[in-house]
């Protein structure tokens, strides 16, 4: 196989690869914001009051979820002032609460945003109180949950879109100096023929009229630029010669170059 061909089915499969990137990312971000986020997996509580749910051990996700009439302005869901407090049950450590402001998302007027993070050191029922100045709000809740487990994939789709754009990039330069080496092949190997004509000897003496005669069919240098300027365009039709460049090199065979 050339190394032409193979620089353009390189190129082919960087920009598949870009474009299968670029939609495995949109697919994984709506996935994740819509369907495997589950933020309100382990219950709610309202705001202000308090409930007992039950927790796994490990990191649970804690937003604020309310009904919004229109879009949120700006775009994002305001976060209040908000206090929750998390009792663990006895002979548990206290769970370690982080301040982790999200991105809102917004389904049918259903709104959540996180705005903590929890470490739940055990497995057990724990008692939550919430407060929070939530004047304005329509329903408002603290959901507990956990974020989607698939998250990774959005930067596996990242990097693959960078790979294809470097790739392509390199495909890119591949096939140009392809291009330029058929057409500096061509140049440096298309046949010089000396002008051909009539070699009188000093010592020859004149055939006689007896003497049989043959014509020779010789190659002038009219056939020779003709010859040279046919093979030019196949070169430029099979595609190894770019249209400026077919131009450049038929300037040069008809100048006698």
């Amino acid at each position: 196989m050339s190394s032409r061909r193979l620089a353009k089915i390189s190129l082919v499969a960087a920009i598949v690869m870009m474009v299968v990137a670029v939609g495995g990312f949109i697919v994984s971000l709506v996935l994740n914001a819509f369907f495997l986020d589950k933020y309100n997996a382990y219950g709610e509580v309202p705001i202000p009051g308090s409930g007992n749910l039950y927790l796994p051990a490990g990191e649970a996700t804690i937003s604020l979820h309310t009904v919004v009439i229109g879009s949120p302005n700006g775009g994002g869901l305001p976060v209040p002032p908000l206090g929750v407090t998390i009792s663990p049950p006895d002979g548990v450590a206290q769970p370690v609460v982080t301040e982790n402001i999200g991105s809102t998302t917004t389904v049918n007027n259903d709104a959540h945003v996180r705005v903590w993070v929890a470490q739940i050191p055990a497995a057990g029922t724990y008692n939550v109180m919430t407060d929070g100045k939530v004047n304005g709000f329509i329903d408002p809740r603290l959901a507990f949950g956990h974020s989607s487990s698939y998250g990774f994939l959005v930067w596996v789709f990242v990097a693959m879109f960078v790979v294809g754009l470097v790739d392509s990039i390199m495909s890119g330069v591949w096939l140009a100096r392809t291009r330029r080496k058929a057409a500096a092949d061509f140049v440096a190997g298309a046949p010089h023929f000396p002008a051909v004509g009539p070699t009188v000897s000093p010592t020859a003496s004149v055939p006689t009229p007896e003497a049989p005669t043959s014509t020779a069919h010789e190659l002038t240098d009219e056939g020779v630029r003709l010859e040279r300027l046919k093979t030019l365009a196949a070169l430029r039709d099979s595609g190894a010669l770019t249209e400026e460049e077919f131009e450049t090199e038929k300037r040069r065979i008809l100048e006698g170059h």
